[in-house]
Order: C-alpha cells, then sequence, then structure tokens
C-alpha cells in the first residue's frame, strides 16, 4: 500500500509540473505544506485510535474550542505560556471525556464522538460569540505566514509534523505499546487475555488526541492571524480521509505512520492541481475528498471481499453436492450376488 502511494505520489506531482508551471515554485509548495500540516497533525492520534477499532470524530472541534479559549484568554490579557498551559489542559480534559465515555461508560466511539462534535463546537461558538480576536504579537503569527530557516517551501506545521511523525512511528512500529495497539485492533477480547490493559490504553489514545488537537488548535488560530467562531469545520472528515488513505483500516489492526505522511501529501498534491487547473474550486474537491474516503475503505478490503465471496460459492457448491446425493436416495443392494 505504502509503494502504491509513492507511486501516486509520483503521478499527482507529474500532474502537478505538467498542469502548471508555478506548481513547483517556493511559494505554491509552502502554501501546500501550509494547507496540509495542520490535518497531518491531527492525523497522527487519529491513526492510533482507528488502529484499536475505535474513532474519534470530535478532533476539529476540540480544534475549535481551543483557539477561541486562546483568543479569548489573549483578550483579557493572560500571558501567552500560562495560555499555553491551560489550553493543553483543556484538550487534556475534552480528550479524557471521550475516553471516559467510551472506556468506562462503554458507549461506542462513533455516538460519543459525534456527540462531542456537536457539544464542543457549541461551547466554542459561546467562548467568544461573534467577536473575532487579532492583535496576537508577530512573534506567534508569523508562524503561518513565514518558512523554516533555510528551507523556503517547508512551514512551521509540516516541520513540528515531521518531528512528531517519526516519534509517533518510533511508539508505534519499535515499541510493545505499538504492537499492543495491533493486537486490540485486531482481537480485544485476546489482547485482554494476553495482559494489555485496553481500557487504559484507549483512554490513553483519546487524551492523547485532545492534546495533539488543542496544538493544533493554537497554531491555526495563529496561521489566521485571528481567533472567531466557524474555524475548523469540516476538518474532522478531512482528517479521517487522510488516515484511511494512508492504509489505515477502519476495522482496526492495520496501517502505518508512513503510510499516513505519504497520503497526507498525496491529498495536499492532489487539491493544488486541481485548483491550479482553475476547473475545481474548494468545494468541488469536497467531492473528490468524499471519493476518496470511500475508495481508500472500499480498496484496502477488495482481498478480504473476494474471499469471503468465494467461500461463500464453495458453501453453496458443497450444499448442492449434498442435496443431490440426498436426492438420490441410499445406495441399493440389488443385483449383487451374495
Amino acid at each position: 500500500w505504502e509503494a502504491a502511494l509513492v507511486v501516486a505520489l509520483v503521478v499527482v506531482f507529474a500532474l502537478g509540473v505538467d498542469s502548471s508551471s508555478y506548481f513547483l515554485s517556493s511559494y505554491n509548495l509552502f502554501t501546500l505544506c501550509t494547507n496540509i500540516g495542520d490535518l497531518a497533525l491531527m492525523a497522527l492520534p487519529m491513526t492510533l485510535i482507528i488502529m484499536v477499532g475505535e474513532i474519534d470524530l470530535s478532533v476539529a472541534s476540540t480544534l475549535a474550542l481551543s483557539g477561541e479559549t486562546l483568543g479569548y484568554l489573549w483578550s483579557h490579557h493572560w500571558p501567552m505560556g500560562l495560555i499555553f498551559v491551560v489550553v493543553i489542559a483543556l484538550g487534556v480534559v475534552l480528550g479524557a471525556i471521550n475516553g471516559f465515555l467510551v472506556t468506562k461508560v462503554g458507549l461506542p466511539s462513533l455516538a460519543v464522538t459525534i456527540g462531542t462534535l456537536t457539544l464542543y463546537r457549541g461551547l466554542a461558538n459561546v467562548v467568544l460569540g461573534p467577536l473575532t480576536v487579532a492583535n496576537f504579537p508577530s512573534f506567534y503569527t508569523n508562524v503561518g505566514v513565514d518558512n523554516v530557516p533555510g528551507i523556503p517551501f517547508l512551514s512551521y506545521s509540516v516541520a513540528i509534523f515531521i518531528v512528531l511523525a517519526i516519534l509517533f512511528g518510533v511508539v508505534l512500529h519499535r515499541t510493545p505499546f505499538g504492537r499492543s495497539l495491533y493486537a486490540i485492533g485486531l482481537n480485544k477480547e485476546a489482547a485482554l487475555h494476553a495482559g494489555i490493559r485496553v481500557q487504559r490504553v484507549k483512554m490513553l489514545l483519546f487524551v492523547l488526541s485532545g492534546v495533539v488537537c488543542s496544538l493544533v488548535g493554537m497554531l491555526y488560530t495563529f496561521e489566521l492571524s485571528s481567533a472567531g467562531e466557524s474555524i475548523g469545520i469540516g476538518f474532522e472528515l478531512k482528517v479521517i480521509t487522510i488516515v484511511l488513505l494512508g492504509g489505515v483500516s477502519i476495522f482496526g489492526g492495520r496501517g502505518t505512520i508512513i503510510g499516513v505522511a505519504l497520503a497526507a501529501f498525496v491529498y495536499a498534491g492532489l487539491h493544488s492541481v486541481l485548483l491550479l487547473s482553475n476547473s475545481f474550486n474548494d468545494n468541488d474537491f469536497q467531492v473528490v475528498s468524499g471519493a476518496l474516503l470511500i475508495l481508500s475503505v472500499l480498496v484496502p478490503n477488495l482481498p478480504s471481499f473476494a474471499q469471503r465471496g468465494r467461500a461463500l460459492l464453495r458453501r453453496r457448491a458443497a450444499r448442492s453436492v449434498a442435496a443431490d446425493g440426498s436426492a438420490q436416495g441410499p445406495p441399493t443392494t440389488e443385483g449383487i450376488a451374495p
């Protein structure tokens, strides 16, 4: 799957170069990185959550509530260092609410996070209301408009993503904790019998998701240079699309961080190509994003669908043979010499 994503990435960039000489310009690549960095960051904890057979649809609402809390506290003259601590603590609380309802109360994560998606978004709209806060120090707002020194196309959000992706990759693929995530996703009961504390692991993952989304909420607010209502609407489906496009199974137990990282840049590259072609806008790209989401669920499961289809045909053939045999009746000994 990762090899296919590498091929897709090469094809997308080839199409971009063919469609516009502007595609490989430093400014366009920087814009591409800025657009995908925040989504890619939220995709990291989402990968681990889906890996264990759960889902978190409240990520964008957590982002929005964190960003508006940042704006509210700054408008009330709180020091920025203390605001960072409060917003990260808010992320811990929001993630822990999801985790508690899923692991302790026993509710399905899909239903829980649909509820908290609406709850957190509603709270975000209440914090500032119709107001907008935009007087942040230039030291922070430059994060969204400046590149990493020495690399003209690399945004700070993608630089942070690269660092965290390496950390997440090491944890997932090189530690017992990472192996326990695969075990939980493949068979939760077997993981319990193996001594893995499934509920504790899931709680930790939801809290981690809240922390990362709060971090992204602050980063995204600085990139916009303002905090206001309705930020990040629809980000949750984009994040899930990237994760599933990266080869993570929606049923859990399968996926890699490198696949998710490649999928993020395939997604961003395709978005840039379609916009530069002047035949698509952001609203039109929602159609493409929805198609990618369906394909990313369908294509990896085609082998299992085919295997189940063959097994079904074999069972039907076996029943047909058995029915034919019973219709002929029991064997007779007539005509056989004693």
